[in-house]
Order: C-alpha cells, then structure tokens, then sequence
C-alpha cells in the first residue's frame, strides 16, 4: 500500500488560495479545505488553529507580494508615495469588479488579527515614505497615523449600491490618506491626478492571479523564510 505523503502548511496555503479565489472566502469552511486534501480536522488546527489564523497568513504574504508589485508599477521607483497611491487604487478596482475580490479583502479588513498586521506592515512603510513630511515622527505616531488610514481603506472597499464612482471614491480617500502624512494640498492634487490616469483597474485585475501563481511556485523553504523575516521584523 502507497504510503501517504504529509501534507505540508505550503499545501494548505495553496489549498486555501484555491478554494479563497474561486469560490470565496466567506463561502470556504475549513472541511473544504480537509476534504480537498483529504486531512483531518486535527492536522489542519495544528498548522492553522482557526480559519482566521489562515486569514492572518494570507494577510501576512500579501502585504509583502503586493507592495513589490506597486513599486514596480509606480512611475516613481520604490518606496515612493506614488506606489501607495497605487496600491489603495488598485485593491478598490479589484473589490468594485469581484464579489471574490472584494469578500476577500474586507475579510482581512474586519479581522482583528489581520489588521494588526495590516497596521504594522504599513506603518513601516509608511515611515520610509513619508519621512520627509514628518520628520520628527516617532514610531508610535506613525502607527497611530496607520490606525486612522487603515479606516479610510476599508470605507472606500466597502461599497454600497448608492456609493459615488470609484474614482471620486478613491479622490477623496487618497487626499485624505495624503493629509494625515503632511503632503502638501498642491502634491496631493498632482499625485491624485497622476495616479487616476493609470491603468489601475489592469494592475488590480492581476494582484491575485499573479499572487496564487506566486504561491503555487514557492517551496517550503521560501515559505519558513519569508515568515521568519516578517516575525522579525
């Protein structure tokens, strides 16, 4: 008789991503992901305890994978102010044109666990973007300035039938975002207007297929690797 090959967190995770962006989040119970793997409910809580947990880890990979892909995207290089400008456009777009998309993300958005991580991560991106504008900023207001955006995220993901279009949305909460990091009112507008000429929508379409095909090419190793640096950090 064959013998069973253990199922790794890496099989999980893309388990998960499959079952998450097929038929959404909010649909995918953890027997979902048991009967896709054939596992025990057991062996799933001990890598992931709840379905948030999972959630958390999602959270986790994608900050990272989707940042690089704005710096790239972004006319402005890395780290640059026009790359978060694009990053809130781009996950807006993908929750407008998918129900999946959008499930997803405020998921993350209303889960105590993946806000915490949320904030953190941003707040020290934030720092390396806007030190210029706040020089005098300590840590901790920077997390507090990641509070306040991180609430004007999830009111611009979290749409309803009577919801302005999209980009006077996204116009506002950008100039808003901008403000609490001191950009002066005339950079705002030219950021703004530069960042709604892209190809937003385009960027947003490709987020989560690119980031399941990231996780269906990674390994384990890379996986511990990547985990153990945002631990660190």
């Amino acid at each position: 008789m064959a013998r069973k090959v253990k199922t790794t967190k890496l099989d999980i995770i893309r388990c998960a991503s499959k079952l998450f962006f097929e038929q959404g989040y909010s649909a995918t119970a953890p027997k979902h992901i048991c009967q896709e793997l054939d596992l025990s409910t057991g062996n799933l809580t001990y890598y992931f305890p709840t379905k948030e947990h999972l959630l958390a880890q999602f959270a986790e990979m994608l900050c990272e994978f989707q940042w690089k892909m704005m710096e790239q995207e972004a006319e402005e290089g890395i780290s640059s102010v026009m790359a978060i400008c694009l990053e809130v456009m781009a996950m807006a777009a993908m929750c407008e044109e998918s129900q999946i998309a959008r499930d997803f993300y405020l998921a993350i958005y209303t889960s105590p666990m993946c806000l915490a991580i949320i904030r953190k991560n941003d707040a020290e991106r934030s720092r390396q973007v806007y030190k210029e504008f706040c020089p005098n900023w300590s840590d901790l207001q920077f997390r507090e300035a990641e509070t306040i955006v991180s609430g004007i995220e999830y009111a611009t993901l979290m749409t309803t039938p009577d919801s302005a279009p999209l980009e006077i949305r996204m116009a506002g909460a950008l100039y808003c975002i901008l403000g609490v990091y001191n950009i002066p009112e005339e950079d705002r507008k030219k950021k703004i207007e530069k960042v709604l000429k892209m190809d937003y929508r385009r960027i947003g379409r490709r987020v989560l297929t690119e980031f399941k095909d990231f996780l269906d090419e990674t390994n384990e190793a890379a996986l511990e690797e990547l985990i153990r640096v945002r631990q660190k950090g």
